[in-house]
């Protein structure tokens, strides 16, 4: 297909259509007139030699081609408006702008408060948003990356896209103050016979395909998309759960649970920011994996994270 041969205005009018499903709500979405949209849809169904709405009674449904060109069109347009907004120059002390990045509770906590913390002493015109990992990700990673500014997570799980390195973390176990059944000391034996609470997406692989490696099937009780809400689900439970340490840490006090150390060397974690290459020569993005880059080193370090004031 040559895109040279295209009207990319039908684009953002395929997208209207597809999400509205209604030619004069689309065209209010887009600032079109009813007879320009109608002509928009007529080009959209010769190109593609498909209905793509089809009556339904008093309405319209997408065609299959429809319903499969749904999250494509929308994936293109917030890819080429993410081109188009590019910039050769930022100053993060002027700028509004806002950066989106995928991310699970754990990497919020952990890290997008720290560089929250200092984004907003050093560039207050700066907002960020966090989203939850979906769980397409390891799926359609570049079609969910190309419509972000990045993505915090550890190596394991993606490959082949740019990625900074940020901060390590190792993994514990969480079992409660008061559960009789585990001594000072976890042992594999424990992990095999207790139910667990785990995360129930792909996020742990590698330390999910490490457990299966010791010939131990954990036993799920409660799988939950949170790890914040883990501990307490394992206070005053037999229950057992695998947790990052920084996380263990930070949350450490919030539920009557112990952290204890795996009985084996567990994988441990390295944490990064990926993103598409189609940011990696905008300006803005590049401040953004400097100073996330920057923060992890003070993490890292032990230092406070806020060091530079706004010019």
């Amino acid at each position: 297909m040559n895109l040279a041969s295209l009207d990319l205005n039908l684009v953002v009018a395929l997208r209207a259509l597809l999400q509205e499903r209604n030619v004069t709500r689309a065209g209010q979405c887009i600032g079109l007139s009813q007879p320009a949209m109608s002509a928009a849809l007529a080009r959209l169904r010769r190109h593609f030699d498909d209905d793509l709405l089809a009556r339904v009674g008093g309405g319209y449904e997408l065609t299959a081609l429809g319903q499969a060109l749904l999250n494509r069109t929308t994936t293109a347009c917030d890819l080429l408006e993410r081109v188009f907004a590019s910039q050769a120059e930022f100053d993060p002390s002027r700028e509004e702008h806002e950066f989106t990045l995928i991310a699970s509770d754990y990497a919020v906590a952990v890290f997008g408060t720290e560089l929250a913390r200092t984004i907003q002493t050093e560039a207050p015109g700066i907002r960020l948003r966090f989203k939850q990992v979906p769980n397409e990700i390891i799926d359609d990673t570049g079609s969910l990356l190309s419509t972000v500014d990045g993505l915090l997570l550890p190596h394991g799980i993606i490959r082949g896209f740019p990625m900074v390195e940020l901060y390590q973390d190792s993994w514990v176990f969480l079992v409660a103050d008061d559960n009789p059944e585990v001594g000072e000391q976890l042992t594999l034996d424990d992990l095999a016979r207790l139910p667990w609470v785990t995360y129930q997406r792909a996020y742990d692989a590698p330390a999910a395909r490490q457990i299966a490696t010791l010939g131990i099937e954990p036993r799920v009780a409660v799988s939950v998309d949170s790890f914040q809400l883990m501990p307490l689900l394992v206070a005053g439970t037999r229950r057992v759960a695998l947790l990052q340490r920084r996380l263990a840490d930070e949350l450490d006090g919030l539920a009557h649970v112990r952290i204890m150390e795996p009985p084996y060397d567990a994988v441990p974690i390295q944490q990064a920011l990926w993103w598409h290459s189609v940011h990696m020569h905008d300006a803005a993005h590049m401040w953004l994996r400097e100073t996330a880059a920057r923060v992890a080193e003070m993490m890292e370090a032990g230092r406070p994270t806020i060091s530079r004031p706004p010019k």
